[in-house]
């Protein structure tokens, strides 16, 4: 017998992420362990009217995809959610869903994403190709507004050479790569040589790093240094 729609709505509204994300079968669990991490880091969200942007609705060969974006439907019960796709998936908008067809690395269209939607999340489980990350990363993290959060999934392939990575993981150019530089800017205040901040400098104040998952908030990052404090405490 089909399930009453009443009752259904009822039972994965009082889901937690995992649940749903087992209930639509998306890879953020069970291949993946992301969805505890962004259950700790969104779900203050949960019940608030934002945009959602997620990079990559999946699918191709097993199937239409849009597992995450059911997901995240549910979870996030009053927001817009978006998804970018360079095959065309655009047969899965619906209510609450908007699937547009794209390439994450089309600076004008990612642009035009932003400055109509203005989503609070965005969500890269794109090509996963460290260039095409930071070329998103690149566009859209900037035109996030304060406390948006941004996500990096699937970063092994940093490592990757066959994804475009680097067998060292120290080289430069990956993901991981920026994530580090993301993380060494934190603390740009406390340089000892003179530094011009970058944006990211200035305004991303944290980078959370799980297996294969990186988190980052934004949100002012200028707090100034207590370092002449310091020295002044330890030579009296």
């Amino acid at each position: 017998m089909p399930e009453d729609p009443k009752e259904r709505r009822r039972r994965l509204l009082a889901m937690d992420l995992t649940e749903l994300a087992v209930e639509f079968g998306t890879d953020k669990w069970g291949v993946h362990r992301y969805t505890p991490h962004y259950q700790r880091h969104l779900e203050h969200l949960r019940g608030e009217e934002f945009t959602l942007l997620e990079l990559g609705v999946g699918g191709y060969a097993r199937s239409m995809g849009g597992a995450s974006l059911k997901m995240w439907k549910w979870f996030f019960p009053k927001a817009h959610v978006i998804g970018l796709d360079i095959e065309d998936k655009t047969a899965l908008s619906g209510g609450r869903i908007t699937v547009v067809q794209g390439d994450q690395t089309d600076e004008a269209l990612l642009t035009s994403l932003m400055e109509e939607h203005q989503p609070l999340v965005v969500i890269d489980d794109g090509s996963h190709v460290p260039d095409h990350v930071r070329a998103s990363f690149g566009v859209l993290f900037p035109l996030l507004p304060d406390d948006g959060v941004y996500a990096i999934e699937d970063t092994q392939t940093s490592y990757w050479p066959e994804w475009g990575g680097q067998a060292d993981p120290r080289a430069r150019g990956t993901s991981m790569d920026l994530v580090k530089d993301l993380v060494d800017g934190l603390n740009f205040e406390e340089y000892v040589d003179q530094h011009e901040p970058s944006y990211t400098d200035r305004w991303v104040r944290s980078v959370h790093c799980y297996h294969n998952l990186v988190v980052v908030e934004k949100g002012d990052n200028v707090e100034g240094t207590n370092k002449l404090d310091v020295l002044k405490e330890r030579y009296e």
